[in-house]
C-alpha cells in the first residue's frame, strides 16, 4: 500500500559527515545525492540506448522525441544566441533540461527517503545554478576578452564615465543575482508540489476512520492527491526544466550582446 502520510515535514535532509569535520564542506544530504545519482543514471541510460539504436528512415518513437527535441532547442539556441551560436550551447541547454526533466518526473513514483526529487533540495539547484553562472562568465570572457568583459560592467554605455561608474554595483548585482534565481524558482516549484502532497496526506488521514462515512470521504483526498500529483509532476515539472533550459541559453545569449560581428570576436580568441 502507498503510505500517502509522510512520517515527517518535507525539507528535513538525513546528512552524513565526512573528512573528519562537521562544517559545511563536510556534510552532505545524502538523499540529495542518492536521488541526483538515479536521475543522472537514467538520463545517461536514456541517452545512450537512443544512440546505440539510432536508424535512418522512419526513426523508434523515442528517438524522433529526442530529434524533435534537439531541434527545438537547436532553434531556440539560433534564435537567442545568434546563427553563430557557440557548438557547445545547444548539447549543454538540451542536458540540463532533459535532466531536470527526468529529476522532477521521478516524483511521479511514490518515493520514500533517501530518495526524493533532488530539485526539492535548495544545494542542488544551487549548483545548477552556479554551473551555468560559471560557464556563462566563461563564454562571455572568451566573446569579449577580459578587458571588454570588465568593460561590459560600467554599461549603459555612452554616458558619462562617473555616471557609469556608479552602475558597476548594480551590474554586479545584476549578474549575481542570475543563478540565484535559477535555483530559487526551480526549487520553489519542486517544494511547494512536495509540500501539498504531505498536506494532502494529512488530509488524508484527517478523514480516514472506520465506519462507510469516512471511509468514503477518506477516498476524496486520495483523488486530490492524485489529480494534483499528475499536474504538478507533469505541467509544473516539464515547464520549470523548459524555463531552467531557456533561461540558460538567453543568458548565454546576453554574454555576448552588442558583439555580434564575426571579426569583433577574432581578438578574443587569441
Amino acid at each position: 500500500m502507498i503510505q500517502l502520510l509522510a512520517e515527517a515535514a518535507p525539507g528535513n535532509h538525513p546528512t552524513i559527515t565526512i573528512c573528519g569535520g562537521s562544517g559545511y564542506l563536510c556534510t552532505y544530504n545524502y538523499d540529495t545525492l542518492i536521488s541526483t545519482a538515479i536521475a543522472v543514471v537514467i538520463t545517461l541510460a536514456l541517452g545512450l540506448w537512443v544512440a546505440a539504436t539510432l536508424r535512418r528512415g522512419t526513426p523508434r518513437k523515442l528517438q524522433m522525441l529526442f530529434e524533435l527535441f534537439l531541434g527545438y532547442v537547436r532553434n531556440l539556441s539560433r534564435e537567442t544566441v545568434g546563427n553563430d551560436v557557440p557548438a557547445f550551447v545547444m548539447p549543454l541547454a538540451a542536458t540540463i533540461g532533459f535532466f531536470i526533466l527526468v529529476s522532477n518526473w521521478m516524483d511521479f513514483f511514490p518515493l520514500a527517503q533517501p530518495v526524493e526529487p533532488p530539485a526539492a533540495d535548495l544545494n542542488f539547484t544551487l549548483a545548477m545554478g552556479l554551473v551555468v553562472f560559471v560557464l556563462v562568465q566563461a563564454y562571455a570572457i572568451r566573446v569579449r576578452g577580459l578587458g571588454g568583459y570588465l568593460k561590459h560592467y560600467t554599461r549603459p554605455e555612452g554616458m558619462n564615465p562617473i555616471i557609469r561608474t556608479l552602475f558597476i554595483p548594480l551590474n554586479i548585482i545584476e549578474e549575481v543575482v542570475k543563478p540565484v534565481t535559477l535555483a530559487l524558482r526551480l526549487f520553489g516549484n519542486v517544494f511547494a508540489g512536495i509540500l501539498m502532497v504531505y498536506l494532502l496526506g494529512l488530509w488524508f488521514g484527517a478523514f480516514a476512520g472506520n465506519g462507510p462515512v469516512d471511509s468514503a470521504l477518506a477516498a476524496l483526498p486520495v483523488v486530490f492527491l492524485i489529480v494534483w500529483k499528475a499536474f504538478d509532476v507533469f505541467f509544473i515539472g516539464t515547464i520549470q526544466a523548459f524555463i531552467f533550459m531557456l533561461l540558460t541559453v538567453i543568458y548565454f545569449g546576453m554574454a555576448r550582446e552588442g558583439v555580434e560581428a564575426p571579426e569583433q570576436l577574432e581578438p578574443a580568441h587569441a
